[in-house]
């Protein structure tokens, strides 16, 4: 056994002993909470728990739990993320992959800041609850449309790429052979969890989570945004029974 714990203590080139930095264990430390725990939650969250399995849709509509959650996460990722970067700022090292991963790691650094401000950009909600009836959401007009498909391509990507740019760190960083482990046990797991809620249906359009399946809804005559988003109901086209 101890064997086994030397082993997953090791750094990853087999180094004899693992020294970094004070600032870069802490830029590692936040971008992983940010980048590997927040902001992929945040995503599942938005994607995921439109609908709870508890919910008594679509007699109950627009259950707000997991905007609030999602918006809370990825704002508080991105501001982990931004304390990361402050933290090494000063920090140099000459080799090649130290430029590669900090060049990726500004660009997503921006996409993600733009992800934040683009939030902030979706139009107007609108609907039977709201006190005007029209609204960008509700209408799904052009605007909404093409932020909704902005907004999903573009997190997703982040997600993603933030996967590959961790790699790099734990490579610059000589990490112990358990860091990279215990990260892709936990990917595997986001993964497994994300296979197992789209089978189960759980990736419910957002407009119809929000104002149900009724056909007097504008939203509900056009498809639904994004890959593997499921519809409750559809609304019967004109001449059916």
């Amino acid at each position: 056994m101890s064997e086994v714990w030397h082993w997953l203590a090791t750094p990853l080139s087999g180094a004899a002993t693992h020294a970094i930095a004070p600032q870069v264990y802490w830029h590692a430390r936040l971008m992983v909470l940010a980048w590997g725990i927040l902001l992929p939650g945040g995503a599942l969250l938005a994607r995921y728990f439109k609908v709870l399995p508890s919910q008594n849709w679509p007699s109950v509509l627009d259950h707000k739990g997991w905007w609030h959650g999602h918006r809370t996460l990825q704002w508080t990722g991105m501001a982990l993320a931004s304390v990361g970067i402050y933290v090494i700022w000063n920090h140099a090292s000459p080799s090649p992959l130290a430029h590669v991963h900090g060049t990726a790691g500004w660009l997503l650094m921006l996409l993600g800041w733009l992800q934040i401000m683009g939030g902030l950009l979706r139009g107007s909600k609108g609907g039977p609850t709201a006190l005007q009836l029209r609204g960008d959401h509700y209408d799904m007009t052009p605007h909404r449309i093409w932020f909704e498909r902005l907004h999903k391509w573009l997190g997703w990507a982040c997600v993603l790429a933030a996967m590959g740019v961790m790699v790099a760190g734990l490579l610059l960083a000589d990490a112990p052979r358990w860091m990279p482990l215990v990260l892709g046990l936990w990917w595997l797991s986001l993964l497994g969890l994300a296979w197992q809620w789209q089978k189960q249906g759980r990736c419910i359009d957002t407009y119809q989570a929000i104002w149900g399946p009724d056909p007097r809804h504008p939203g509900n005559h056009l498809p639904p945004i994004g890959w593997g988003i499921r519809r409750p109901f559809e609304p019967q086209k004109h001449g059916q029974s």
